[in-house]
């Protein structure tokens, strides 16, 4: 109710989740100083890490595909490939898009997107402290 009337209300929490749920901008502290602020979605754009994972039971699917594709970690042992993504529509539609129209059938298609611990130690640096985090929730 308070935000809706236009209230602001300051939160500080080491819990990254609740920060992602409840606030509207995001500063990270290192060392008492703002390392990044924004939206929790600006803040996740900001480091790399986002991927999709393509994952076959055909064999021959999986070399097709794992061929063809640039930038791909691959996973011989369990048929998968691992493709740099920021998850977006666009290259989500670009990449099944390309699957479809080069006859490849992945049986199963996983998208990771950075969440704020994944940013939090990418800014800081240290991840030797996961239950220590150092975020301000604005």
């Amino acid at each position: 109710e308070l935000v809706s009337d236009g209230v602001t209300v300051f939160l500080t929490t080491q819990y990254l989740e609740e920060a992602d749920e409840l606030a509207d901008r995001i500063a990270v502290l290192n060392d008492g100083k703002i390392a990044a602020e924004g939206s929790a979605e600006e803040l996740k754009r900001l480091i790399p890490g986002g991927h999709v994972r393509l994952r076959f039971t055909d064999p021959s699917a999986y070399q097709s595909a794992a061929s063809a594709l640039r930038e791909v970690t691959r996973d011989d042992e369990a048929l998968s490939l691992r493709i740099p993504s920021d998850g977006s529509q666009r290259e989500l539609r670009s990449l099944l898009d390309w699957l479809d129209t080069a006859g490849i059938e992945a049986d199963e298609l996983t998208v990771h997107t950075p969440d704020l611990d994944d940013v939090f130690f990418a800014l800081t640096g240290d991840n030797n402290l996961p239950n220590q985090t150092k975020a301000t929730v604005r």
